[in-house]
């Protein structure tokens, strides 16, 4: 057998998620301290990646108490019909559901990952690129910030300003600071989904 045609390459181009945050406390809290930003990060394609606030069992962190210890998770695959590597996503927060493209994830709730999704968490906002390579063991991920909501950059179909309720703030849901024992209690906050019409995303 030919293992140059099995083995992945110095020259194999790898599959590069681009992960880009955004939260309007951003510029005056240090949400982001733990994160490796603007570097690319080489991870193998059979590890999930693990975003939370729990720097020991996450691949990044968020510095931030209303992030659930294990927030949500991003897993690698292929298909039969595609050479393509792929992406799926499962929020793994028993307190704060998460929202790819509109559509709601409760618990252990898993979809796939198109090309470019907006995914949403208690009041972060965050924009996921995927730009296809041909390695097939591992894959690179870089991550960034935005200085305005991604929302406002990829929806078409709703004005430029976000919808406001009766209390004057905007209709992204305040998510319950979790405590220690967080992931055993059940948030009644997002039992809605955002107003802010993602749904009709890409």
């Amino acid at each position: 057998m030919d293992v140059s045609q099995t083995m992945e390459t110095e020259e194999d181009l790898l599959t590069c998620l681009r992960i880009k945050f955004y939260h309007s406390q951003q510029s005056c809290k240090g949400l982001y301290s733990l994160l490796p930003l603007g570097n690319r990060i080489k991870l193998q394609a059979d590890e999930s990646l693990r975003l939370g606030r729990d720097a020991q069992s996450c691949t990044f962190a968020l510095a931030d108490r209303r992030v659930s210890r294990k927030q949500l998770t991003l897993q690698a695959y292929r298909t039969p019909d595609s050479p393509e590597m792929l992406f799926s996503i499962q929020n793994l927060s028993q307190t704060v559901k998460v929202y790819v493209n509109g559509t709601s994830l409760d618990f252990l709730e898993r979809a796939d990952l198109p090309s470019k999704a907006l995914v949403r968490f208690g009041e972060y906002e965050i924009l996921i690129i995927r730009e296809a390579g041909e390695a097939k063991q591992s894959f690179e991920v870089e991550l960034e910030l935005l200085p305005v909501p991604p929302s406002r950059e990829t929806c078409t179909c709703e004005p430029t300003t976000l919808p406001v309720m009766d209390t004057g703030a905007h209709s992204i849901p305040q998510v319950q600071v979790p405590l220690e024992n967080d992931e055993t209690l059940m948030s009644t906050s997002l039992d809605n989904p955002p107003s802010s019409g993602v749904s009709d995303l890409l």
